[in-house]
């Protein structure tokens, strides 16, 4: 890809179809069906897991970065529920791998001399160690890579910490069984990616795999259905607590309006208004009454009459 092509692609990335100011650029919608929904949102295993073993080829749907800008600057203010799709697309993805899994342990079962209980134990007290020293190894010669000199130090100690457990492990084991039986390679498979391990795989060889692209893109899209499944999981039990709610609201209307006591209150209320205003009225009537009968009771006393005269 040449420099232009990089810079033109980092501007779609950043800015989405239409950064020209042109709306017409792409008459392709991130909404359109042909668009991957798991590529917009990060996780589709054809652009994870490719340039390795298990590459899958091209993505039978359309990846493009500015459709996945323009994607992510609207899911800002809506909901398009692509997490649902993307969280099946995993789904299927990870339960064909963990077949060829187990399919892969069967084949192990069946071509592989079988230990007796005890030894099968010691090998993978040895498979167990050469893993952590492995993922060790590979964590720290990232965090030197990145800079962090003292992490990436302290992470070698527990490495050589962990080699010495080795050695003694290795030792218990080769002394259970024959000398040429030792000498044959025992496999297993990766529980993430699938991958054979050998009980003789030194240090670099476990550091490779457990820091190569196979093996993290493994983990980001596991850890990714992981999110998904909760984020899909806690958005249904929201919607569920709304529905419920609305249930709720709805029984009680209707409840309201049908019972008996409900017109009843009604009417009492009616009542009141009613008697309200009638005694509104008989007070007006107190009340003029009262002044008309002052005025007699007025005119008639003796000072009143001396005044008029």
């Amino acid at each position: 890809m040449s420099a232009k092509d990089q810079m033109k692609s980092m501007l779609d990335q950043l800015m989405g179809t239409t950064r020209d100011g042109d709306s017409s650029r792409s008459k392709v919608k991130f909404s359109d069906v042909q668009v991957c929904k798991s590529f917009l949102l990060h996780c589709c295993p054809h652009e994870i897991l490719q340039a390795t073993r298990m590459d899958l080829g091209e993505c039978p749907k359309l990846h493009d970065v500015a459709l996945r800008a323009d994607y992510e600057m609207a899911s800002t203010s809506k909901d398009y529920y692509y997490d649902i799709d993307a969280m099946e697309h995993l789904q299927s993805f990870i339960r064909d791998c963990d077949k060829r899994t187990e399919l892969a342990k069967k084949r192990l079962a069946e071509t592989q001399e079988e230990l007796s209980a005890e030894v099968a134990n010691k090998a993978n007290a040895v498979h167990e160690l050469g893993e952590q020293i492995g993922k060790k190894l590979a964590k720290a010669e990232q965090l030197g890579a990145e800079g962090h000199v003292e992490e990436s130090y302290g992470l070698m100690d527990e490495v050589e910490q962990l080699r010495r457990k080795k050695i003694e492990a290795e030792n218990d084991y080769r002394n259970s069984m024959p000398a040429s039986t030792y000498q044959q390679q025992k496999l297993r498979v990766c529980e993430v990616c699938s991958a054979y391990l050998g009980i003789h795989d030194n240090d670099r060889r476990l550091a490779d795999h457990f820091g190569g692209k196979l093996h993290l893109g493994f983990i980001l899209i596991r850890e990714k259905l992981i999110e998904l499944e909760k984020s899909v999981e806690e958005r249904r039990k929201r919607r569920e607590e709304e529905r419920q709610k609305e249930r709720e609201i709805r029984g009680d209307r209707r409840s309201e309006y049908r019972h008996p006591s409900h017109r009843e209150t009604r009417e009492d209320r009616e009542y009141t208004r009613s008697r309200d205003r009638e005694y509104e009225r008989d007070r007006d009537r107190d009340y003029h009454s009262r002044d008309r009968h002052d005025r007699r009771e007025r005119s008639r006393s003796p000072r009143h009459r001396s005044y008029r005269r």
